[in-house]
This record gives C-alpha cells, sequence and structure tokens, in this order.
C-alpha cells in the first residue's frame, strides 16, 4: 500500500539577512513574525515595515532522505507559493509557477538537501509584464501576471503582503507497482431516487504488464445489504471505470430545505488481493440547475436543486486570513457555522482568493452551505499568451477534479468583474486588441467544466448578463453588482431597480471596538486618526461613511464612539434596505450575496464579522433578513405595502396588526388587524389602509404578526417598521430605559421609543459576545440579551455599553 510520510519538521528558510526556522505548511511572513525579525504587520501602521519581504527572495532547506522498500518514491507539495525552484542534492527536480497548482516530482533513490527557492512575486509577475505588455487592472499591483492569490497585493479591505513559502502540506509518497493517479467521480441521481456514482481513475505505473483491478464501495445510511454497494473494473493501461448504482437514494439538501446526508466513497487499486493504493471521499445526491431562460422581465437566474427553485440568501466569501496557511479547519468551521448561524445558505468564493482547502468544502456539505465558486480572476485584464495559458487552463482541471466530489458545490463562475471592466472602466480603448482574459472565460473554463464536470453549471463571470449584446451589468439580466449606491448615492436608492441576482453589494462599518483596540493599541481612536486611516484601504472610504451617515444622522464632530457606533447602524440598515426589498420581489430576483462575510485582517470594511472573527451588528441583522419568514414594509408609488415574505416549505397565514404611532409613545388613531396568506416558497404583499401610513416626522408604522411579540420582540422576522423621514428629521424623546443584569443576560426594558439598541459587551471585555444585535423597543417592552465570556458587570456598567439612536440628552 502507498506510504506517506509527511514533511513538516527540520525546514529552515534563507534570506539575505540570515538564516531561520521555518514552518511547513506556513509562509514567510508568518515565520520572520514568530522569530521576532518583523513585527506584527496586523497592527498599527507595520504592515509598512514589513513591505521589503514581498520584494526578496527566499529558500526552504531540509535534509531530506527517501530510503524506503517501495519501487518508487515522489516529493509531492499540495501547494507552493508562488514562483520556485526546487532542487535535491543540487539536481533541479522543476521550476513552477503557480499556487493553486499541487506538484510531484520523483526522487527515488536520492537523497540530501532538499532547496525550494522562491522568486519575489514581484519580480516574477513584473518580468511577465514585460514581456507581454502592460494590462490594466484596478490596481497598481501586477497580480494579473501570476498565478497567485491576488490579494495578496492588497484589495480594497486588505493589506499589502506579498507571500511566499510552501503553504499547503509536503509529504513523500512511497509506492510499488501503481498508484492512483486521480479520481474523477461523477455522481448523479435519476428521477427514481437511484443514485449512480463514476469514478473515472488514471493510474501511474512502474510495471506495465501488472493486472491491476479497481474496487469501489458506497456506504451511508438507509443502504440495504450491509450498508454498501460494490463494484469492481479493471484499468486498462492506465485508466479505469467503476460504475454503482445505489438505490433509495437520500437527497443532499441545502439548509433550511432539508437533510444533508452524506455517502462514503471508497476506491482501491489492487494487483490480485494485493492492495496498491486508495482513496476515499464524502458524496451526496442532488441535481443542480441553473435556470437562465428569459421571460417578460429580462433574463433570470435561479438556483434550481433537486427540483426546488431557490431565492439564494448569500455572502461573499474571502480568504480569512492575509495568510492562508494560517486557517486551521476549526477556524473554517468556526466561520462558516457563523454564516450559517446567519440564515445564510449560499458562500460565493471570491475570485480574487484562492481554491479554499477541502476543510472549507468539508464543513459546507455537513452545514448545508451551497457554494459558487470563482475561478481565480478578479478586477484586471489577464494576458492570454504562454506561460500564462498553459497555468490556468492546468490549475483549472486539477481544481475541478479536486472539488468535484463536494455536494455543496453548485457552480462555477469564470471571474469576478472582469467582463464588466472590459465594458465599463476603459479597458476595451487601453488594450488596443491585446488579449486580457475573455479567452479564458468564454472558452478554456467552459470547455475544462464541460468535459469534467458536466453535472454543473458554468456562468461567464460575474456580472454577466449572459451575452455581449447587452451590458454586462445589466440588471434586468443574469448577475448585477450594486455598488453606485455604496459609491455615490443614498441607500434608500436601492429600492430603485429589482435586479435579477445580486451578486455583490454592500456598505462599510468599522471593526468592532475590542478588535480596533488590539490592533490600535494606544492610540487616541478617532475617525481620521492615523491608525484608523492606514485600516481603512477603500478609496475615499472614509469619506462615503461621512457622507452616507449625513443623510440620516446629526453629525457629531470628535465623538469617536458615537461615529463608531452609528455607522455600524448604518451599516446594517444599508444592507437591510436592499434585502428587504429584493426579497419582496422573488421570484423575480432570485438572491443576494451580501459583499462581504469575514475579513482577513483588522479593518474597516463590508464584512459582516470582522477580522478578529467578532460579530458586527450586520451579522445580526442577516439572522432577520435571511429569516425563512419576514416582513417588511415597502413602499410602493404613493402606497406602502406590507410584503409577507415565506420561503419557508409550509404555507403562512395569520393575522398582521398595524399601528401607527408617534416617537412620544401614543397611538395615532386605531390600529387595524389585517388577515394574510403567503404560498409556500412565495411571497404575499398587504396594502396598508391609506389612514395608517404615516405622515410627518413624528410618526411610524408598526406591522406585527400575530402572536410575535409578548413583552418585547424575541422572535426575528415577525415585525416591520416604516419611518417616512431620516433620523436627523425625527424629533425622539430622551430615551429612557431600565437594565437589570443576570448571569450571562443583560434586560433592557422601555420606557419611552428605543430605537436601534446596541450592546457593544466587548467594551467592558474584550472576550464577550452578545447574542443579537440591534433592537427597537417600543414603551413597555423589554428585551434580554445573552452575553457569554465576560464576568458579569453591575446594572450601570451595563448601562455603559449600550447605544440607541436617540440622542442622551
Amino acid at each position: 500500500m502507498l506510504e506517506a510520510t509527511p514533511l513538516t519538521e527540520g525546514w529552515t528558510v534563507r534570506y539575505e539577512g540570515g538564516e531561520l526556522p521555518a514552518s511547513v505548511p506556513g509562509c514567510v511572513h508568518t515565520d520572520l513574525l514568530a522569530a521576532g525579525v518583523i513585527p506584527d504587520p496586523f497592527t498599527g501602521r507595520n504592515e509598512t515595515e514589513v513591505a521589503w519581504v514581498g520584494r526578496r527572495d527566499w529558500t526552504y532547506e531540509r535534509q531530506l532522505g527517501t530510503s524506503s522498500a517501495h519501487e518508487q518514491t515522489d516529493l509531492v507539495f499540495d501547494g507552493l507559493d508562488t514562483a520556485a525552484e526546487i532542487r535535491l542534492d543540487g539536481q533541479l527536480l522543476g521550476r513552477v509557477r503557480n499556487m493553486h497548482r499541487s506538484y510531484r516530482f520523483d526522487v527515488t533513490g536520492l537523497t540530501g538537501l532538499l532547496s525550494v527557492r522562491f522568486a519575489s512575486a514581484y519580480a516574477e509577475a513584473e518580468a511577465v509584464r514585460e514581456r507581454l505588455g502592460e494590462r490594466p487592472g484596478a490596481y497598481a499591483e501586477p497580480y494579473q501576471y501570476i498565478r497567485k492569490m491576488a490579494c495578496s497585493f492588497g484589495w480594497d479591505w486588505g493589506p499589502t503582503l506579498v507571500t511566499a513559502g510552501i503553504w499547503r502540506p509536503a509529504r513523500l509518497e512511497h509506492w510499488s507497482t501503481a498508484r492512483i493517479a486521480r479520481v474523477r467521480p461523477e455522481v448523479t441521481v435519476d428521477e427514481h431516487g437511484l443514485g449512480h456514482v463514476e469514478l473515472a481513475v488514471d493510474v501511474e505505473r512502474t510495471r506495465v504488464e501488472a493486472g491491476l483491478t479497481l474496487e469501489a464501495r458506497v456506504s451511508g445510511r438507509g443502504l440495504l445489504g450491509g450498508g454498501e454497494v460494490l463494484a469492481r473494473g479493471t484499468v486498462d493501461g492506465s485508466s479505469g471505470v467503476v460504475r454503482l448504482e445505489v438505490p433509495d437514494v437520500e437527497l443532499w439538501w441545502p439548509r433550511g430545505y432539508g437533510q444533508q446526508p452524506l455517502y462514503d466513497v471508497e476506491l482501491t487499486l489492487r494487483q490480485g488481493e494485493l492492495a496498491l493504493d486508495g482513496w476515499r471521499r464524502r458524496v451526496g445526491f442532488r441535481t443542480v440547475g441553473l435556470d437562465t431562460s428569459a421571460d417578460a422581465h429580462g433574463t433570470g437566474f435561479t438556483l434550481v436543486v433537486n427540483g426546488e427553485r431557490l431565492f439564494a440568501r448569500g455572502v461573499n466569501w474571502i480568504p480569512d486570513d492575509v495568510f492562508p496557511s494560517r486557517i486551521t479547519p476549526e477556524r473554517y468551521r468556526t466561520r462558516l457555522t457563523q454564516a450559517a448561524g446567519a440564515g445564510v445558505d449560499l458562500v460565493r468564493v471570491w475570485g480574487g482568493g484562492i481554491y479554499e482547502s477541502e476543510d472549507f468544502y468539508d464543513v459546507c456539505d455537513e452545514l448545508g452551505l451551497l457554494v459558487w465558486q470563482d475561478f481565480p480572476f478578479a478586477c484586471a485584464a489577464y494576458p492570454e499568451e504562454q506561460p500564462l495559458r498553459g497555468e490556468v487552463e492546468a490549475e483549472a482541471r486539477e481544481n475541478v477534479v479536486r472539488l468535484m466530489p463536494h455536494p455543496s458545490l453548485v457552480l462555477w463562475n469564470g471571474n469576478n468583474e472582469n467582463l464588466w471592466g472590459f465594458r465599463d472602466w476603459g479597458w476595451e480603448r487601453t488594450l488596443a486588441g491585446e488579449s486580457w482574459g475573455e479567452g479564458y472565460y468564454l472558452g478554456v473554463l467552459p470547455r475544462v467544466v464541460a468535459e469534467l464536470d458536466p453535472t454543473r453549471p458554468y456562468t461567464a463571470g460575474s456580472p454577466w448578463s449572459g451575452s455581449w449584446d447587452r451590458h454586462p451589468n445589466d440588471p434586468a439580466h443574469g448577475t448585477h453588482h450594486s455598488w453606485e449606491v455604496w459609491n455615490r448615492e443614498d441607500y434608500a436608492d436601492y429600492r430603485l431597480e429589482v435586479p435579477r441576482f445580486v451578486a455583490e453589494f454592500g456598505w462599510q462599518a468599522p471593526a468592532a471596538y475590542a478588535t480596533l483596540r488590539r490592533a490600535l493599541p494606544g492610540e487616541r481612536l478617532a475617525s481620521d486618526s492615523p491608525g484608523m486611516l492606514h485600516h481603512q484601504k477603500a478609496e475615499d472610504g472614509n469619506g462615503k461613511l461621512a457622507r452616507g451617515l449625513a443623510r440620516h444622522f446629526p453629525l457629531h464632530e470628535g465623538d469617536f464612539d458615537r461615529w463608531h457606533y452609528l455607522t455600524q447602524v448604518n451599516q446594517a440598515r444599508a444592507v437591510a434596505a436592499g434585502i428587504e426589498h429584493w426579497r419582496a420581489h422573488w421570484p423575480v430576483c432570485a438572491g443576494t450575496i451580501v459583499w462581504q462575510l469575514n475579513d482577513c485582517w483588522p479593518v474597516t470594511s463590508w464584512a459582516a464579522v470582522d477580522g478578529d472573527g467578532r460579530e458586527k451588528p450586520l451579522y445580526h441583522e442577516l439572522r432577520r433578513l435571511y429569516a425563512d419568514r419576514l416582513l417588511t414594509l415597502q413602499v410602493r408609488g404613493e402606497e406602502v405595502v406590507l410584503a409577507v415574505v415565506n420561503q419557508a416549505a409550509e404555507r403562512w397565514s395569520g393575522t398582521v396588526e398595524l399601528r401607527r404611532l408617534s416617537v412620544d409613545g401614543g397611538a395615532v388613531g386605531e390600529s387595524v388587524r389585517v388577515p394574510f396568506a403567503a404560498e409556500r416558497r412565495a411571497v404575499a404583499e398587504v396594502r396598508v389602509p391609506g389612514e395608517l401610513v404615516p405622515t410627518g416626522a413624528k410618526e411610524f408604522l408598526v406591522a406585527d404578526a400575530e402572536g410575535a411579540y409578548g413583552e418585547g420582540p424575541d422572535q426575528e422576522g415577525l415585525r416591520a417598521l416604516y419611518f417616512p423621514v431620516p433620523d436627523r428629521e425625527i424629533p425622539y424623546p430622551r430615551p429612557e430605559f431600565d437594565v437589570s443584569v443576570a448571569p450571562g443576560a443583560v434586560t433592557v426594558t422601555a420606557r419611552t421609543l428605543v430605537r436601534d439598541l446596541l450592546l457593544q459587551a466587548d467594551r467592558l471585555d474584550p472576550g464577550a459576545r452578545a447574542d443579537r444585535g440591534l433592537v427597537t423597543l417600543l414603551p413597555g417592552e423589554r428585551v434580554t440579551i445573552g452575553v457569554r465570556g465576560w464576568r458579569t458587570p453591575d446594572a450601570e456598567t451595563a448601562r455603559s455599553a449600550l447605544y440607541c439612536v436617540e440622542p442622551a440628552g
């Protein structure tokens, strides 16, 4: 049987300044940080002090002995970042230039010093640029000339920390006669519930004459006859196929639609009775399609899983650390569990990052999180000449096959914003006929997906309208990125259009208070303090935040705490404005993917979860916005309607109470109880009687679903509020509320209207986490907020961490 020897110990890394211990997997930045050579680049403005790292060459070394009783020994690297030369005992094994591929070298009988010399990624990229010519991009960095994680070179939420190193596991593999070189698993289920598993197997041999067989089994719940299905096949030359039929399979569903049963698939390569090599994965049985048919509204973009049409409740995912080798399986599970906890059912792996590790997709399989996978191209014109063209096809072939077993993976996407950039950002004129990536997105990549993974849909890019006959970002056709609002307009303008699928939109807010304090120690925090500005990477980011606040709130110059709180409120409200509007227009709009779930370092950004893993108010708002059942009050021309959004599997009917109230606490007229009924996976609308529509700055409208509220809003998604004017025009009374504290809980009882109450527990203890975000209380209502990770404070101390929109007087 093939034997593997991990190569994790005994490494050093050399550079001009000396030599130090190296971690494998790892990168030079983390090694330098561990050795005390560089400061933490996430702290203060240290990022600029370590810029030199990306401009140097680095050599990883260790002694290697390869003696084995087996016929062949291979040196295997699952990932090298990025341009490297590999030598053993001075003998050149190979040169590589792609972070997104794995590499294998025959080292049978060789021993001595193993050396992996990494050239500066800048030097490699700039040499390719010099040879192939300048191409436009969103940033003044050469990331499109090298097959490397683009956001290593910085982004509008990320630092410029250009890495190098053995970033994924390395090992020796010892084998005899033959080994499994590749398994391409095609998993389908027919209309009768019969599951099909076809394993197309490639083998590598040391002896051509050896007779080889393949033995495969599928095991899982619900299977009869001992709980497994067996099949055998033969190897003809260097390949073979095994087909298995699995009766009465249980379907894998996205979260919220059903269960996620997973089946084990095991493959053994044999010579007679001798097992030579093995392969094992988990799979799920489900069908997936993408409905892009034309209709009266344009061209749709609706995911269909097991015949069920979905409104995708999504988030965009960036690498969870600018140093990906630091992302552990536990960290993936934590972050993706946070996504599931926010009601998310789809995660888009964005194209400026990486093909994530197996751990990421394994957790998505388990949690029922659909994965939209971008190929790694983002915001730039990419040359199509060699050597890049060959690298692109090789990495696509490897990663398509690698990720095929995962039922969570439902869509391949060619790129992020490059088709849009060509049309709108001046690239067409600048390029003057030079290659820019179109041949990848409309040629190479769809061909690779169709050949290797025909069960999954492919789309050329995001955004993409499906044809050059239309603008790539046309909201009426295909996917749409809605960035005009954040960049130039008020978030109320989300309501001006109904895209078919919103693949990106969002609003910025700073990180949690404790995260800022850790990242900027000793700094007097202000929105424009040096550290805050350094940890704001978006062009005119603070200006956009300020303009966004000014449209809604009175300004509080010099009050950082108030600024910090209100920017969090504005972020949550902005995203809510978009999602509520677009969900109310299902099935015309078939999904929203919020930019973004996570951060890779402490920064002011669009994330719902900051770089230290703390959940912003937006995160908790997503729990309401992405719940199966949502009430939202929407303006339709001269009317106000209540949209009853029901993505649950059952019909939802009941009574809603509509109340026109004054901010002073009184009712304006009588309340009205109105029946409603929304079919499963459908939206119903209830017209609000004209006499209940608020007029003037002191009035607002409340809609409560029957039974949703007792003494406070403890069932999220079943109340809707409508204020007709911005907060800066509302004459709020001075907020009055009582606070009581018990172990693990803070209870607030309102004596007046309290708008968007927020407990910032991390202001009292960096380890503290509150279990809910913004909540509006009417007079007499109360809410209990769970808190973990702190020493229980007294009531007045807890009060100091409570914020609301109304001025404190």
